[in-house]
């Protein structure tokens, strides 16, 4: 008995062709961001190395400068302004420390409870960016005066009392202390604490709130296991927009301090255009930044996440 032959095999497909994209193709996306790449280089990089080459010059306005890689500037600067870094550091910690506060129940009320009210709640929470930053500092010369209300008001109840012990007063005026610039700060960047919050909480699934309800967790243990860690991004990305601005603010501090309330930015706009030592300014600026990103460096890994909104 002969074997039967095997049916002829049918060709296996051929693999459909891979088209690479054209080289013209392949350049669209450095295209697109050849200007903003440009612009960083223009208006951050340049500025930066020529502040760099500034701060190591030495000599006048009258006579000139000169490179002449004197970094003894830098510890001539730091050594003399020391007071001041520690009091901007001071002041924008509790400027964002206040935020945090504030902020962070309004955002939690709009993102959760506040209903069809959700969208006018975010317009008067972005009200203040409709009229500059310098009247809206300037308001609180008003609101703080001598003799009126508010400052009447904190007497009434012993406010000023605690806050003159405290050494951000001074007996019954606000003006002029530690307490009106760090007011200035927080009204003036609450904003920057509030929308990243709201952005972080709106994210958040209800539906997990009522699972925990579901095991019997109090409202309290809720917000402490859920709430919170789910809206950690948001509190990170707030206190970094908050105390980034609020070190190198010098506008508050002019504005609603005194002599004795100077912050560093204050200084490095009276080297600038006052004293016209522009080496000194120039490395102020440089410690300001390193001091800033060491801290943000640290916090943020301190605080366990990346996912910034």
């Amino acid at each position: 008995m002969t074997a039967t032959a095997a049916p002829p095999q049918a060709p296996a497909p051929a693999a459909p062709p891979v088209h690479k994209p054209s080289v013209r193709k392949r350049l669209v996306p450095y295209w697109l961001l050849l200007p903003g790449i440009l612009w960083l280089l223009v208006f951050f990089v340049l500025p930066m190395v020529y502040q760099a080459s500034t701060s190591v010059q030495t000599g006048s306005l009258e006579e000139g400068f000169e490179v002449t890689w004197h970094f003894r500037t830098y510890w001539d600067a730091f050594t003399e302004y020391l007071p001041q870094f520690l009091r901007s550091l001071l002041y924008a910690g509790t400027a964002t420390a206040l935020c945090l506060l504030l902020g962070y129940p309004l955002a939690y009320l709009i993102a959760f409870k506040a209903g069809r009210w959700r969208n006018l709640l975010l317009v008067l929470v972005i009200a203040p960016f409709f009229t500059s930053f310098l009247i809206r500092t300037l308001a609180w010369k008003t609101i703080l005066a001598d003799g009126g209300p508010v400052v009447a008001g904190l007497n009434a109840i012993g406010f000023l009392d605690v806050t003159s012990w405290l050494g951000m007063t001074e007996g019954d005026r606000v003006l002029a202390t530690p307490l009106a610039v760090v007011c200035g700060l927080t009204y003036n960047f609450l904003p920057f604490m509030i929308l990243p919050l709201y952005s972080s909480l709106e994210r958040i699934d209800t539906r997990l709130h009522e699972a925990a309800g579901d095991l019997y967790a109090r409202p309290a243990t809720v917000f402490r296991k859920v709430t919170f860690p789910l809206s950690m991004p948001g509190v990170v990305s707030g206190t970094l927009l908050t105390f980034i601005p609020a070190s190198g603010d010098y506008v508050n501090a002019e504005l609603l301090g005194s002599t004795d309330t100077r912050m560093i930015g204050n200084v490095i706009q009276s080297q600038y255009l006052r004293i016209l030592d522009y080496p000194t300014a120039a490395a102020l600026s440089f410690i300001l930044m390193a001091i800033v990103l060491i801290m943000v460096t640290i916090y943020i890994r301190r605080a366990g996440t990346e996912d910034l909104v």
